[in-house]
């Protein structure tokens, strides 16, 4: 049975997709810690992001990056935090979560309730920044 993850790379269920690629799609988590918080997922279905072969791993990690640069220059922090927890879905993903400081990585913090609109106001955001850095060249 395909996961929720899947069913949202198929388009069968609506995401705020900021980036995809042949192998890997990165769409805003719907219970955010933070403005920007994104979840990085590989298309083909696989439970243990370890599970993955070495080579898709460093794949999936190297789309993260731009992904990561990407919400960074749309909301400007500190860094972007990397989480892989990935118990409440079986597909493996990435967490990358802007951050000001390290507690705001704590995913026993309070969920921020954010707006369809602003929902698409930052998957535009993300979306816009990781254009223009693929334009210019800036993830090869």
């Amino acid at each position: 049975m395909a996961t929720i993850f899947s069913k949202i790379i198929a388009g069968e269920i609506p995401s705020y997709k900021v980036a995809e690629d042949a192998n890997f799609y990165a769409f805003l988590d719907i219970n955010p810690l933070v403005k920007g918080h994104t979840l990085v997922v590989p298309k083909r279905e696989v439970d243990y992001i370890y599970d993955l072969s070495d080579e898709e791993l460093a794949q999936m990690h190297v789309f993260a990056k731009h992904v990561a640069l990407a919400i960074q220059k749309a909301f400007p922090c500190k860094k972007v935090g990397e989480a892989v927890i990935g118990l409440e879905v079986p597909h493996a993903h990435i967490h990358l979560i802007p951050i000001q400081k390290e507690s705001d990585m704590l995913f026993s913090n309070p969920k921020l309730k954010l707006s369809q609109e602003e929902f698409t106001e930052i998957a535009n955001a993300i979306n816009s920044a990781w254009k223009a850095e693929s334009k210019h060249g800036s993830f090869i």
